[in-house]
């Protein structure tokens, strides 16, 4: 068993400490948010943060995460109304809307670092986050906007 801090509840999971944290967090928990994309890491739809830094989920064991305070989409505001959150919707970003969660979980990560980042520090933050309906240059005006207070 191991205890897992997710959007500020504790859960205890009984699974193999190898588990990759995405499966726990999607099929044990059911917080679905959280998307699987390629299971190696590298197109960041299973973004979600460890004590504020964004980690693939999918490259994470639940061993690796215990002790860790883990934020999902689902925890990144109670009524969905993160600065981000509402830029996403005003910039009218989603096409699929497969890759958004972990889109603003990466730009929740930049943001907390960095809140006025620039255009180059938007992209270089942002290049391990695949967008399959290229929705690149409306993410860059959602973050800018959120980094603003919402009037970019």
């Amino acid at each position: 068993m191991v205890t897992l801090l997710i959007n500020g509840k504790s859960y205890r999971v009984d699974a193999p400490p190898e588990t990759p944290l995405l499966w726990v967090i999607r099929e044990r928990l059911r917080l679905t948010g959280t998307k699987f994309g390629c299971g190696i890491g590298q197109c960041g739809a299973c973004t979600v943060h460890f004590d504020g830094t964004s980690v693939r989920a999918c490259s994470v064991s639940v061993a690796d995460a215990a002790g860790k305070k883990i934020t999902t989409i689902e925890g990144l505001h109670p009524e969905a109304k993160h600065p981000l959150q509402l830029a996403w919707i005003t910039e009218q970003v989603p096409q699929c809307g497969y890759c958004q969660p972990g889109q603003i979980m990466q730009a929740a990560a930049l943001l907390a670092q960095n809140p006025k980042p620039t255009d180059a520090e938007i992209v270089a933050a942002m290049k391990g986050n695949l967008c399959r309906c290229a929705t690149y240059l409306r993410i860059k005006r959602a973050i800018k906007r959120a980094a603003a207070g919402g009037s970019a």
